[in-house]
């Protein structure tokens, strides 16, 4: 079983389907662990079955007692066509019991479920949680300000959205560059007139040089 799990934590990121048929091996072998479940879970997600997943996520839960895969759940309900039931699913939890990082996966998919429901503006209000701080990056902000930009995107404020898109860049190159990992990093300010101006057309204007 281990050197199955093992497997797929090598495999997930190029190769989800062989990693799929290595957690599915581990699955035979100890079926009633919860950390299996949990891999076959993500490997099924990852490989675009939003149906196993569900059924191998809702027995991870009912082995471990956890809420930490509640996003993958949202976006499962969303993968099989029911945004309104995934939104049941999420409400149904206590965010303040959720570590930082699941709570803000949950905003996210909880977002793209009132996307899917063509309510947009609710989709922004999703991502309107305490850990939306533009000018500090932690491990989950890349993704958090990527959504809220595509939200924008998709109210036609075309503007507001490339901020966004550029402090969910800045945020993933500061991460990076110091290899962290739920380590605090403050962002430079990003001038927004600038960076507005940088995403508006070229055409008419021109530049003095002195």
């Amino acid at each position: 079983m281990a050197r199955h799990l093992a497997m797929v934590a090598q495999l997930i990121d190029d190769d989800p389907a062989l990693a799929h048929d290595h957690a599915l091996a581990a699955s035979r072998r100890a079926g009633r662990v919860g950390v299996v479940r949990e891999t076959v879970a993500i490997t099924a997600y990852a490989t675009g079955d939003y149906a196993l997943a569900l059924r191998e996520l809702r027995t991870y839960r009912r082995i471990s007692g956890s809420d930490d895969q509640i996003a993958m759940m949202v976006d499962s309900e969303r993968g099989v066509g029911r945004p309104d039931r995934a939104l049941e699913v999420g409400r149904a939890v206590d965010r303040s019991t959720l570590p930082i990082e699941v709570r803000v996966e949950l905003a996210i998919a909880m977002s793209g479920a009132r996307l899917d429901l063509g309510e947009t503006e609710r989709a922004l209000q999703e991502l309107d949680i305490p850990e939306l701080d533009p000018d500090r990056a932690f491990s989950w902000s890349p993704a958090l300000f990527a959504a809220r930009a595509a939200v924008l995107e998709d109210l036609g404020r075309s503007e507001e959205a490339a901020l966004w898109q550029r402090r969910a860049l800045v945020a993933e190159e500061a991460l990076g560059a110091t290899d962290a990992d739920r380590e605090l990093i403050v962002v430079d300010d990003i001038d927004e007139d600038a960076a507005l101006e940088s995403e508006a057309p070229a055409e008419g204007k021109t530049e003095e040089r002195g």
